[in-house]
């Protein structure tokens, strides 16, 4: 169960080339609380995204328009900033570097999506700590 309120104010990066999809994206961020940034539906565009946003975590679509996504994932590995795919393909299509990464199977729903981003806050955040006795 993600506890919904540690979504609040997170700000997700959504690189997705289907407009259709990367508004239902931003609909359930909006709906979780968080703040999006982006969308990019190119790679070159999140890239600079990415040089010129703070950002808590990103979504990231594995395919857009034939031009793989995992020069964007180097960087942001790079940076520390966690990151989940969502693909139709599972990780299937993922390079070995990228196993163990979080992956939305599309399509998704908004609670896949708020569990996902529960595991990559957790990431940033680490563990909550034990509460005093």
């Amino acid at each position: 169960m993600t506890d919904l309120a540690k979504l609040a104010g997170m700000r997700v990066l959504v690189v997705e080339d289907e407009m259709m999809v990367s508004m239902l994206i931003e609909d359930m961020l909006s709906d979780l609380g968080c703040k999006v940034v982006g969308p990019a539906s190119r790679l070159e565009e999140a890239i600079a995204l990415v040089g010129s946003h703070e950002l808590d975590c990103a979504v990231l679509d594995v395919n857009l328009g034939g031009q793989p996504i995992f020069p964007l994932a180097d960087i942001l590995r790079t940076k520390g900033a966690p990151f989940a795919f969502a693909t139709g393909y599972g990780d299937a299509g993922l390079r070995d570097v990228d196993k163990g990464t979080p992956v939305l199977q599309k399509p998704f729903r908004e609670s896949d999506l708020a569990r996902v981003l529960g595991e990559l806050h957790a990431r940033v955040n680490g563990p909550a700590a034990p509460t005093p006795s």
